[in-house]
């Protein structure tokens, strides 16, 4: 029984390094390996992921106020953000079958979390009763299962999660014909465009490598990563206005851009204009320097 005992774990451990052994992925994408670095595998997808460590930072910042009098569970979304990226770094640096999976778990569970936090009522199954804690128990219950599962055919979940976008993407639009703030559709617009061209790259990295090697171009998932950030974090900022107007439309969600409000290119976050609470006094007197702590007096 202990040599059998042995054996099982020696063979667990195997197991285990096998999964994190350079190379160990069945994906391999366009860029040639170790051609920069001899430490990296792929140097330009490994360090295209940029965007996801350095914005989150600077978005949880901007959506100080929306965490403290809409919901705090939008920072998770942003650090949930930055494990993407840095899963997504560690997989392209070693193309290793657990960087693999944990970048692209780390993909689902912002899917997840956003779907929870954002998914309009209205799109809710009948058996939820149109309670969100519900919905999302069944988002964490999908969640858990969809985990368990990657691990079954991970070559599969690239496309699997490519897929997912396309509803969140028609959504998007659904909800886009509601809006009438022009600078809301705008971005909706915007965010569409960088999506579609995000996804073109991701095609053309995949299927047509032969093509773009040929012109010594294998560099378009690369850009799929600088896409698709852009556009996943500004249809993440719609969703979050979205919801607000919906659910909790006393708040008055407004669309504004950082650092210079009137410049449409920037980054983009929601101001709570009336956030109806006691703390508000005292969140403008902590965060808000130019705020006339006398226009919060009747």
């Amino acid at each position: 029984m202990g040599g059998m005992g042995g054996g099982g774990l020696l063979d667990i451990y195997s197991m285990a390094w096998e999964h994190l052994r350079p190379g160990s992925s069945p994906v391999d994408w366009c860029e040639g390996n170790y051609l920069i670095s001899s430490n990296i595998a792929e140097f330009v997808n490994t360090f295209s992921n940029f965007l996801f460590i350095l914005l989150p930072p600077v978005l949880i910042m901007l959506f100080k106020e929306y965490g403290r009098f809409v919901t705090p569970g939008i920072h998770v979304i942003w650090v949930l953000l930055i494990v993407v990226g840095l899963s997504s770094m560690y997989f392209h640096a070693t193309l290793s079958l657990i960087g693999q999976l944990l970048d692209e778990l780390a993909i689902l569970w912002v899917f997840m979390a956003a779907f929870s936090l954002f998914y309009p009522k209205r799109y809710y199954p009948k058996f939820v009763k149109n309670d969100r804690k519900t919905f999302s128990w069944l988002m964490l219950l999908s969640a858990i299962a969809a985990t368990g599962l990657s691990w079954w055919k991970p070559i599969v979940n690239a496309f699997v999660l490519m897929f997912m976008s396309v509803p969140t993407m028609v959504m998007l639009y659904t909800e886009l014909q509601r809006v009438s703030d022009q600078r809301v559709y705008r971005l909706g617009i915007r965010s569409t465009t960088v999506w579609a061209v995000a996804v073109f790259c991701w095609i053309n990295d995949r299927i047509f490598c032969e093509a773009w090697s040929s012109i010594n171009f294998p560099y378009l998932h690369g850009f799929w990563h600088i896409f698709i950030f852009i556009a996943a974090y500004t249809v993440l900022v719609l969703f979050a206005y979205f919801y607000v107007e919906s659910e909790l439309p006393q708040r008055q969600p407004l669309l504004k851009y950082w650092p210079k409000n009137e410049f449409e290119f920037g980054i983009p976050f929601i101001s709570i204009r009336n956030p109806d609470s006691k703390d508000w006094l005292v969140y403008c007197s902590l965060y808000m320097q130019d705020y006339d702590y006398k226009h919060g007096k009747n």
